[in-house]
């Protein structure tokens, strides 16, 4: 959902030749398969797209091909450090951290509440948006 949010985002602001959106699963049981259900029908309510989504793995050379790498929660943090090696490094970041909210972003999955993971996702890519025009001087 994220990704396609994001993407979403940078194609609202014109920036797809400057900004590169990609996502990656921090655990094996999602890898191949298209989101989720829930996930899908979100998109299509907010007329997004969800084309070229499907699920891989995050890799270790992730870290140098990315400026920044994303987290969900808390426990999306602790695997990418661990993924990556590279424990506490300020390029990865859960996204709330960029808000207000400071907290984790729910998994729809298990909560089955796909609109407010849509609502803290939204506030979450808006906010990371802005942090990367700022740093990156778009």
């Amino acid at each position: 959902m994220a990704e396609a949010l994001f993407r979403d985002s940078v194609k609202k602001e014109n920036l797809p030749n400057k900004i590169a959106v990609d996502s990656a699963a921090t655990s094996s049981w999602q890898i191949g398969f298209p989101p989720h259900e829930g996930t899908l029908d979100i998109l299509k309510k907010y007329n997004i797209s969800s084309d070229r989504l499907v699920g891989r793995k995050l890799k270790k050379e992730d870290f140098w091909k990315f400026d920044y790498i994303i987290g969900m929660d808390e426990s999306n943090i602790k695997n990418i450090y661990r993924i990556t090696g590279k424990p506490n490094h300020p390029k990865i970041i859960r996204i709330l951290d960029l808000t207000k909210y400071k907290k984790d972003v729910p998994d729809p999955f298990f909560t089955g509440d796909f609109d407010e993971t849509y609502r803290l996702i939204s506030v979450g890519c808006r906010a990371l948006l802005k942090k990367i025009r700022s740093e990156q001087n778009l």
